[in-house]
């Protein structure tokens, strides 16, 4: 099921569910990565399906530029920390008390500068991120509004010429996207370090995307590392990450 709801701004954001029938599954919101989908990382590859099955109601949202949401086209609407405001306010707008907040990649970003804004999840799962991809955001901007710039001239060996082709094949729109890469910012250690939210970060074992996942859990005081197979792209299709995260979520219902 697909709804929208106001983002900040009252940007309309699309917002996926599944799970059992509303109110009857533990919630948990899913935070997808920079230009893919709730579809492209959630729904594709059976990981909402899994999660489903355990017993949870996965809320999908397409974050702001990317999916069914919409794509603001001018600096307006992308304020600082926007995602994190979207991510608010859609726990408001579901009036969410007890909730789950998983993340990949910029989805974790986004999750850990929520619950540093104030949310509240019972739960944190943080995959595809590492220490230097949360305390050099700034790395990771620049590399992306690279990637953008070479679209059409990347070629095979290129650093950027995997980012370009999975930009391609998700059909970003450049122009949004790049107003919402350009509020990326670095987390302080000190912010991070004091997050208490249990959390689980979980990292393909040949994914340095986002610099050092031991480091991050090492450093978060209610942090556990779980390694799974792949990088960056692959670890994400794969089964094991959904059976990673609803082992740690039902393991602490």
């Amino acid at each position: 099921m697909t709804e929208t709801f106001p983002g900040v701004g009252g940007v309309a954001l699309a917002l996926h569910r599944l799970g059992p029938k509303e109110g009857s599954g533990r919630p948990v919101i899913l935070l997808h990565g920079l230009m893919s989908s709730a579809q492209t990382n959630w729904v594709t590859y059976g990981t909402a399906a899994l999660l489903a099955a355990r017993g949870f109601e996965c809320l999908m949202p397409d974050l702001r530029a990317h999916g069914e949401s919409a794509k603001p086209r001018d600096a307006a609407g992308y304020p600082h920390d926007v995602l994190a405001g979207d991510v608010a306010a859609l726990v408001a707008h579901l009036g969410l008390t007890d909730y789950d907040l998983v993340g990949y990649s910029l989805g974790a970003r986004t999750a850990i500068r929520s619950v540093i804004a104030g949310a509240t999840p019972r739960r944190l799962v943080l995959g595809g991120m590492g220490w230097e991809g949360l305390t050099q955001g700034s790395r990771r901007r620049d590399f992306f509004l690279g990637a953008i710039d070479a679209y059409d001239t990347a070629k095979p060996g290129d650093p950027a010429y995997f980012a370009v082709q999975f930009m391609k094949t998700t059909d970003v729109d450049r122009v949004a996207v790049r107003m919402l890469i350009e509020t990326f910012v670095d987390t302080p250690a000190s912010a991070i370090e004091a997050v208490t939210v249990p959390t689980l970060v979980v990292c393909g074992a040949d994914d340095q995307d986002n610099g050092s996942a031991p480091t991050l859990a090492a450093r978060m005081p209610q942090a556990e590392l779980v390694t799974i197979p792949g990088n960056h792209m692959s670890a994400v299709t794969k089964p094991d990450l959904g059976a990673a995260i609803a082992d740690f979520l039902r393991d602490r219902t």
